[in-house]
């Protein structure tokens, strides 16, 4: 098959296929070994056998259609027919900074937001915020978040993983900020959503369960925020997100 392909004629001839994130270089005729991962769930959940296509993406945009060439049980390998660069991002670059909350409240905005098509997403420590990671703890949930994201491109077909940056600390975030525009949602409180012109990149902050601070509403208002309300009702950490980034989404993005 020719190098250059579009996705379209793949799907048109293999029909709807997993799609899985493997980080490689995709060169077309090459023989490549899944990670273990990838390996396993092709294998033991999937249950497929050899020559059944595939699509891999590499997370910086390339996708790849490929067969099954050896299943076994410590190597399963692929053979590259065909890449493409991948579609599904939007036009919008949200940076989305996200209070840290408890559980699978996290891991759920994560998940949504890359589904919403975030370019970046920074975990927050502020000042009502009650989860504070240190040391080994710190690097094994950023290693987790970062996971989420990826399975969240695998299923919504983005190519792109948007990366999870290390937690940080409110102020260090805001310092950091040059977006276009830049929004912070408090509770039920602040401006109407409305804006005319399209920005091109988005910062939008999320506060923690109790609420951003008086501190932390005065140094993001310092740093170019404009407090937004989604509506008289107080929507939960994890569900602000996905509410936001809709509103942006379909204004200035691709919804």
């Amino acid at each position: 098959m020719s190098e250059i392909l579009h996705a379209a004629d793949w799907f048109a001839l293999h029909g709807k296929m997993p799609r899985l994130y493997v980080p490689a270089d995709f060169s077309v005729g090459a023989t490549l070994t899944l990670p273990e991962g990838p390996a396993r769930h092709v294998t033991r959940v999937l249950r497929m056998g050899e020559g059944a296509p595939l699509v891999l993406f590499d997370g910086s945009g390339q996708e790849a259609g490929v067969r099954l060439a050896e299943v076994g049980r410590k190597l399963t390998t692929v053979v590259i027919d065909a890449r493409w660069q991948g579609s599904g991002e939007s036009p919008l670059a949200v940076h989305l900074g996200q209070a840290i909350s408890k559980g699978d409240r996290m891991d759920y905005a994560i998940q949504k937001a890359v589904e919403l098509g975030v370019a970046a997403i920074t975990p927050l420590y502020t000042e009502r915020g009650d989860v504070r990671l240190k040391g080994d703890r710190e690097e094994k949930k950023l290693a987790h978040w970062q996971a989420v994201a990826a399975s969240a491109c695998e299923q919504s077909g983005r190519a792109v993983v948007p990366p999870v940056y290390p937690p940080k600390g409110l102020d260090e975030w805001l310092v950091e900020r040059d977006e276009a525009l830049r929004l912070m949602l408090h509770l039920a409180t602040g401006n109407a959503f409305d804006r005319q012109d399209r920005p091109a990149s988005v910062a939008l902050l999320i506060g923690p369960e109790g609420g951003l601070s008086d501190a932390d509403i005065s140094a993001a208002v310092a740093g170019g925020f404009t407090l937004l309300t989604l509506g008289p009702r107080v929507l939960r950490t994890e569900t602000a997100p996905v509410v936001a980034l809709t509103l942006l989404q379909h204004h200035f993005g691709d919804l």
